[in-house]
């Protein structure tokens, strides 16, 4: 090992990295432009009001403190519809997604319950919907539990159920800060298998990497220097999304060692898997594609975008036995919830694997048959 021809070799590539600039820009500005777009919606989503059209066809004083509960309690935006019209024809007429229909004797029923006991004597909220649309499960949701307060409160009886939250966190946490790691790890797999496979293959068939085999830099030397290149261009990569989530959306995580670490071996497993790619697909194309198999479902199903506990069984099963997985809880663990033992846990295991797929990757790349 040479550390004078490792360090020659990483200059030439961090400068061929600087000159081309597309390059540059999807290695360091998308990942942060996708910090910033789903930071948005995650903090649009904390003040968020949903809009509900409201139909009162009781016009009495308790119908119309529901309607302020629902508006106070469900944070719902209240559009008040005339009793006159037709609710289902009004809906299909405005692109209405719910309506919410409170019924003629709202307040007469809850006298006789209250005044007279008459538990027998209730009133039927009606939902009118669009089965289409996406947001309609979680309105009626918010509904159901605002209503059963409003229920409780005027039936005037006291609720034998209670809740209390306790989060096992310090301190509260906004989702956007559990999203920032799973981006780091994301960011940095794609970096480091891409950038091996597009240069391994481009080198391939222009002949350069069998070449290289008469030349003073041995193939340690070259695999290393690949290595700390991708090392250096993720540290960049990751210090950039952290300044720009935190001078954006004020994201405060842990750092410490933890980070490098994860960042390290996130590039270890993905330059060993690029390395065995490029070993049986020999055309940038094909390459490629292959690398796209191997990164998409990590995106999606490892959980760097939303947590797999939403996704259906089988797939939790099939996220915890990618890399990626173990990348992402490893960072949330350390940078998250401070938990050093998890974070070890998660360390091991793709320590495992990273080694495992680095040493099959330096086995099939053989200089010899590069042309």
């Amino acid at each position: 090992m040479n550390p004078r021809i490792i360090s020659a070799n990483i200059v030439v590539k961090l400068l061929s990295f600087y000159r081309v600039k597309t390059t540059m820009f999807f290695t360091i500005a998308f990942p942060i432009i996708l910090i910033l777009l789903f930071g948005t919606i995650f903090m649009s989503q904390d003040s968020m009001e949903y809009h509900l059209c409201v139909q009162d066809l009781d016009q009495t004083k308790s119908s119309a403190q529901s309607v302020e509960a629902l508006s106070l309690n469900g944070k719902f935006k209240i559009t008040r519809v005339d009793p006159a019209v037709n609710a289902t024809q009004y809906v299909r007429d405005n692109r209405v997604n719910l309506l919410l229909v409170i019924p003629k004797g709202l307040e007469k029923s809850l006298q006789r319950r209250k005044f007279f006991n008459d538990f027998s004597s209730s009133v039927t909220i009606t939902y009118i919907y669009d089965p289409s649309s996406s947001s309609v499960p979680t309105k009626i949701l918010i509904l159901n539990g605002v209503l059963a307060v409003i229920n409780r409160e005027m039936s005037g009886i006291p609720p034998f159920i209670r809740s209390a939250e306790t989060s096992i966190l310090t301190r509260k946490y906004r989702f956007i800060e559990f999203f920032v790691p799973g981006i780091i790890a994301m960011a940095v797999m794609t970096l480091s298998l891409f950038s091996t496979v597009d240069s391994d293959t481009e080198l391939r068939q222009k002949g350069i990497l069998r070449k290289l085999s008469t030349t003073p830099i041995t193939r340690t030397d070259w695999i290393l220097s690949n290595i700390l290149y991708q090392f250096i261009l993720a540290v960049i990569c990751t210090v950039a999304m952290l300044l720009v989530s935190s001078a954006v959306f004020k994201v405060s995580l842990h750092i410490d060692a933890w980070l490098l670490a994860f960042i390290l071996l996130d590039v270890f497993a993905f330059v060993g898997i690029g390395m065995i790619l490029t070993r049986f697909a020999r055309e940038a194309q094909s390459a490629a594609a292959a690398a796209n198999v191997v990164s998409l479902p990590m995106m999606f199903l490892s959980g760097s975008f939303f947590p797999i506990e939403l996704m259906p069984g089988f797939l939790q099963k099939l996220a915890k036995v990618l890399p990626l997985y173990y990348v992402n809880e490893g960072l949330r663990s350390a940078m998250v919830f401070e938990d050093n033992m998890a974070a070890l846990r998660s360390a091991a295991i793709i320590a495992v694997f990273a080694a495992l797929v680095f040493v099959l990757g330096i086995i099939a790349t053989k200089w010899e048959e590069g042309q």
